[in-house]
């Protein structure tokens, strides 16, 4: 559901943008999402919270392209993510820190770009519409699990978006992305460390490929994020994953396969989990999604289960409402913890956790 919203993000122009010339445009396009969470424990107590960008981010942003003839354009976003229910940007971001980078792109060539943008995992997996967490629950439905001592750098729990597919953008990179042969594709991404003195300090690099034909798509995707640390050496988080969609009239399955590793403690979880959608009406759909994660023996060989469900009404193309409900269960000894639950680290006191929630979502 995600990913399609963001194809239909794609063609949607705001009203009232302008047009650079008959080939050349400028689109000022955005998702919103808010809702009503109750989280049965959440350091011990039950809470029920507004809380937005569940089911997408809550984004705005600019992007444009200029025909430069011959089948080549060039091309820029920028893009600002932000909280609906105070109207502040996310805190610890900047303006444009979700997306922000400009680039040429060719009919036969491919995409050449530079500035902050997502990685492989993100882009190859979650946004080519074959990850399973928007059958889930979203945001929520993405791997979270009780591996806060995975100890990645600057998160908010330390572990948040392990696995990278819920889109943590990169800066200073420079990304190529070819175009489709017979249904395959692939791409390479290297972000400069900056750092005086050592060419490899601080550099990031990410990889990915994807078929698709017909009712079918698979993808793969590598990445690795040098993090610099006063006072500790570089930590390297290293991530991959593997999945695919099979579509059929009414029902779309999918599956995946995600791993990190933090080589400077050892830390390092796998996921396996299934996803379904059922559009059983017209303005109605049902989805549901089943996952496992475990933990190596650094994090105590936690490990978790975790099932999801949600259901849709559309209200019109743009815009709809929905009731989702995920539940996890850790290990004896652990703490369950569902992925957007960081106030700053909302695990549960038990090896059970729990959210229900109720939202509306629209696109611009």
């Amino acid at each position: 559901m995600r990913a399609g919203v963001l194809k239909i993000l794609a063609v949607l122009t705001f009203a009232g943008s302008t047009a650079v010339h008959a080939q050349s445009s400028i689109t000022l396009f955005g998702l919103m999402d808010n809702g009503v969470s109750y989280i049965s424990n959440e350091h011990g107590h039950g809470l029920v919270k507004a809380n937005d960008g569940v089911f997408t981010p809550n984004l705005w942003g600019i992007k444009g392209n200029e025909d430069l003839g011959g089948g080549l354009r060039a091309i820029f976003q920028l893009t600002n993510q932000f909280s609906v229910n105070t109207g502040a940007i996310t805190p610890g971001q900047q303006l444009f820190s979700k997306t922000s980078y400009i680039g040429l792109a060719d009919d036969r060539f491919g995409t050449l770009t530079m500035g902050s943008q997502y990685d492989f995992m993100a882009t190859s997996l979650w946004a080519s519409n074959i990850d399973t967490a928007d059958d889930g629950g979203f945001f929520f439905g993405f791997p979270a699990g009780p591996f806060q001592h995975l100890g990645i750098p600057n998160n908010p729990t330390g572990e948040l978006d392990w696995d990278r597919s819920e889109g943590t953008p990169i800066a200073n990179t420079v990304k190529y992305l070819s175009p489709k042969f017979s249904g395959l594709s692939f791409g390479a991404m290297y972000g400069l460390g900056g750092v005086a003195g050592s060419v490899g300090a601080g550099n990031s690099s990410s990889f990915g490929v994807n078929y698709a034909a017909g009712d079918l798509g698979l993808g793969a995707a590598y990445t690795d994020v040098k993090y610099i640390v006063a006072g500790q050496p570089q930590v390297s988080v290293r991530n991959w994953g593997v999945g695919g969609v099979y579509r059929f009239d009414t029902v779309t399955l999918h599956g995946l396969i995600t791993t990190v590793r933090n080589t400077s403690n050892g830390g390092a979880v796998a996921e396996v989990s299934a996803g379904v959608r059922w559009q059983f009406a017209q303005a109605w759909m049902l989805s549901g999604e089943y996952m496992y994660m475990k933990g190596d023996t650094f994090l105590d060989n936690n490990h978790a289960n975790q099932i999801g469900a949600t259901l849709f009404y559309n209200l019109s193309k743009r815009t709809t409402v929905y009731a989702s409900s995920i539940y996890q269960r850790a290990n004896a000894g652990a703490q369950a913890l569902i992925s957007g639950i960081t106030d700053p680290n909302g695990s549960s006191s038990s090896n059970s956790q729990s959210v229900f929630r109720v939202g509306v979502h629209t696109v611009f």
